[in-house]
């Protein structure tokens, strides 16, 4: 090490050395502090300013890290929705959010019915029963059920519908979750109405820009869509419409555009 290099290194510890005509052992132990610093100065000044590593080009190996994003499956023949049908579905999606967002602020104020229990954000168990009814949950019933409006009907055990009044309440790591709950439930099961709906009104709930988790999430979805929409046989099937929608608003709305249909 130079003089120069010591001049931009202050010492951090100053001490007053013997008369420098005193050679020193480097290879015996140092008598005293002094000395044991002394010898670090002189090793230090014996190392060169820059070292460059020697390296054998051959033993390197190449390395190669393949990414693989999987898209939807494509639609059978005569099941892939046309160009304008999926903007015209994009353009009420898009109506719909404005709406949620115009009057959440109401919605939200208004008084829920004693027998509408929320459940907490954790209970995975307590929403699969609230959106899905227990029939479905616990598949003691069809899964054809019916949802509407009737009265003296038992929404716990049909399911909830997503009234505005409940949705709009929901903050984005609720929405997220439940996403994720009724998705996952979705991945070993059939299609059912209740399940539709309630995945339309929370990806209508959905913030943009979108989570890097709620991207993993809506993907997950339109991938389970399109499987399932890889074995129905008729245009007529009623699930048809459903996984197509879904599809659709993935793809087009929250731009995942390697999964949108490509009509021929």
């Amino acid at each position: 090490m130079n003089s120069d290099v010591e001049d931009l290194m202050p010492r951090l510890l100053p001490v007053e050395f013997e008369s420098s005509t005193v050679k020193l052992d480097l290879n015996g132990p140092p008598r005293n502090p002094q000395e044991y610093l002394r010898q670090v100065q002189l090793e230090a000044s014996l190392c060169p300013e820059v070292v460059v590593a020697q390296i054998d080009p051959k033993k390197l190996k190449k390395q190669t890290v393949n990414v693989s994003v999987p898209g939807c499956r494509a639609a059978p023949t005569g099941l892939c929705p046309s160009l304008s049908w999926q903007q015209q579905q994009v353009g009420n999606f898009s109506e719909l959010r404005q709406t949620i967002t115009k009057n959440r602020i109401h919605w939200s104020s208004q008084t829920l019915d004693d027998n509408v229990q929320v459940p907490k954000l954790t209970d995975e168990v307590g929403w699969k029963r609230f959106c899905l009814g227990e029939k479905v949950y616990m598949d003691t019933s069809s899964c054809d059920t019916e949802v509407e409006a009737e009265p003296g009907l038992d929404y716990s055990k049909v399911g909830f519908p997503p009234f505005l009044s409940i949705v709009s309440r929901l903050n984005q790591t609720t929405v997220l979750m439940v996403l994720e709950i009724l998705i996952g439930w979705f991945e070993e099961r059939e299609f059912v109405p209740q399940l539709g709906c309630w995945l339309y009104a929370l990806l209508a709930c959905l913030e943009k820009p979108l989570l890097p988790e709620a991207h993993s999430c809506i993907r997950q979805l339109a991938r389970r869509c399109a499987q399932l929409r890889s074995t129905l046989e008729s245009q007529e099937d009623e699930k048809l419409p459903a996984l197509n929608l879904l599809i659709c608003l993935v793809a087009r709305y929250f731009e995942q555009n390697d999964l949108a249909d490509q009509p021929e």
